[in-house]
């Protein structure tokens, strides 16, 4: 597996099941842990999806589990939306290795892939934790026919997922606070 170094560039490329392209967004390795590997995501940075661009208004980091289906982005109170916790369940996670360090000030490059599932966990400021996207995963999953074996596998990471988020277990504890500081001192 191509993960990533602490210092790498990390260009997180999303699609969906029918292969057309998501997001991209890009960030830099803080290293991993227990959970997986932590990616800081500046404010400021150019991010993108067919027929959107923007420059992000916040810092975040972005969670790659060692295991499950999912990707978490987490936001602090400097968000002026209103997310802290947005956790995208996804399929087909996979690292692609891009380019080789090639000297100081020219870290290595690392693609991380995956597919958006359609179905969110998030945690609001103002709205508690909610399940978000249901009718798009349920529109998506007719119109571009899921395999009965991964709908039923998305559903249970979603509840699984919505229950650690509920309840503050697992990379949902406050750990990211940690990761967070660490890439703004490493970022700054």
């Amino acid at each position: 597996m191509d993960t990533p170094r602490p210092g790498e560039l990390v260009v997180a490329r999303n699609r969906k099941w029918d292969g057309s392209g998501h997001w991209v967004v890009p960030g830099f390795s803080l290293g991993e842990d227990e959970h997986g590997w932590w990616i800081y995501q500046g404010r400021g940075e150019f991010i993108s999806r067919p027929g959107a661009a923007l420059h992000t208004r916040s810092d975040a980091v972005l969670l790659v589990p060692r295991a499950g289906g999912y990707a978490a982005t987490f936001y602090d109170d400097t968000n002026p939306g209103d997310f802290r916790v947005y956790v995208d369940l996804a399929w087909d996670l996979a690292w692609h290795r891009i380019g080789e360090p090639a000297g100081p000030g020219h870290p290595g490059v690392v693609e991380f892939h995956m597919v958006d599932m359609d179905l969110d966990v998030i945690r609001s400021a103002h709205h508690g934790v909610f399940v978000d996207d249901e009718d798009e995963f349920e529109e998506h999953r007719r119109e571009l026919a899921y395999p009965q074996e991964l709908v039923a596998a998305v559903r249970a990471e979603c509840a699984r997922i919505h229950r650690a988020v509920l309840d503050g277990t697992g990379p949902f504890d406050g750990t990211a606070d940690a990761w967070m500081a660490r890439g703004r001192k490493e970022n700054a």
